[in-house]
């Protein structure tokens, strides 16, 4: 898809070129039909298309220069434009003179084309005509990029309603909440009054926190880490001393911005698939660190593994889960973005998500 976007965007310049500079042609020749013989007209032109070629190719190599520079500075950019603007002008010149010397040539103005007797006086008049390009120029591609930013917005926003749907349904569901006040009710007819009350507030807290955040909103992972730790509260009513939780994330990264609800759907695959079946329970960790300019989250678990069909089991959620989670950060970060499932020997499953580095800070 990204190549048939550059195979596009390169037809359109090439096209853009060509129509371009065949309308400045036009113009001379329509503008000198006023005073000049029409028999002379198409040697005029036939000059004027030369001047125009050798324009073009100019132009062409300035869009590269544009272009290798186009991360630069505001002002790194404009003087890439002055300077390249100039450079290009000032080589124009002899082209023109050698162009005029010739006797093709010799009753044709190129130098200034005719309209004042001053226009060199400073600056060639290409100058300017090359200048009035670089601003097309740069309309043009500010254009193409807002188009292609209101594509992927308007991609993103029917995701985000899919991915809501389908949220809503997972975090909804009917297994999570069966178990879940399966649960509650068994602490009840116990006689554990207190904890089962608590168990309801941390179930209505995590509910309300997932409907209350879009797929696509990012938050503090501090923050998600809360939501997740009253996720695991809930199921450690469940799983009581066979499930052990281990969170290693340093303080830098729990400043970062994550996608809301980005760890729950990889823990909820641990809890299914190596706690719930493994009669001894085991261990799920949950990890985070800051490497360069790159945040690296890891949900790690100890279960039974591929053999049990850990590892197509991960696979087939992708459904409700993974697949979420892709599609967001595919959304958020296109390709700034690595989804990674692994198996450990001689058991075990690790999934690994790497994102850009951002806080609230930096992005405010």
């Amino acid at each position: 898809m990204a190549a048939g976007q550059r195979n596009r965007r390169e037809l359109q310049f090439w096209v853009l070129q060509l129509v371009g500079w065949s309308t400045w042609v036009l113009l001379l020749v329509v503008r000198d039909l006023t005073f000049i013989p029409a028999e002379y007209m198409f040697d005029r032109a036939m000059v004027f298309t030369l001047d125009a070629m050798v324009g073009l190719v100019f132009t062409s190599g300035l869009r590269y220069l544009y272009r290798a520079s186009w991360d630069a500075p505001a002002w790194l950019r404009i003087l890439v434009v002055l300077v390249g603007c100039l450079v290009a002008s000032l080589a124009w010149q002899p082209i023109k003179r050698l162009i005029v010397a010739t006797e093709f040539g010799a009753n044709v103005e190129l130098m200034g084309y005719g309209w004042a007797p001053f226009v060199n006086i400073l600056l060639p008049f290409t100058f300017s005509l090359l200048l009035v390009w670089s601003v097309f120029y740069f309309c043009i591609k500010y254009y193409q990029l807002f188009q292609v930013e209101k594509e992927k917005f308007l991609r993103s926003e029917a995701l985000a309603h899919e991915a809501q749907l389908r949220m809503l349904r997972y975090q909804l569901n009917p297994h999570f909440l069966f178990n879940t006040l399966n649960a509650i009710s068994t602490l009840v007819m116990q006689g554990s009054s207190d904890t089962a009350n608590r168990m309801l507030t941390k179930l209505s807290k995590f509910l309300r926190y997932s409907l209350d955040h879009d797929p696509l909103d990012e938050v503090d992972l501090e923050q998600e880490l809360r939501s997740v730790q009253l996720y695991l509260d809930i199921e450690k009513v469940r799983f009581e001393e066979r499930m052990r939780i281990e969170i290693d994330v340093s303080e830098e990264a729990r400043k970062a911005l994550v996608p809301s609800m980005l760890l729950q759907p990889l823990i909820e695959n641990s809890v299914k698939y190596a706690i719930a079946r493994s009669e001894d329970g085991g261990c799920i960790r949950i990890t985070g660190k800051v490497l360069g300019d790159q945040l690296e989250l890891c949900v790690i678990d100890d279960g039974p593994g591929p053999e049990n069909g850990h590892e197509e089991a991960t696979v087939a959620s992708s459904g409700v889960g993974l697949q979420n989670v892709r599609n967001r950060l595919q959304e958020l970060y296109d390709s700034r973005h690595r989804l990674e499932l692994t198996r450990l020997q001689p058991r075990g499953f690790t999934v690994t998500v790497t994102i850009p580095y951002q806080t609230s800070a930096n992005t405010g």
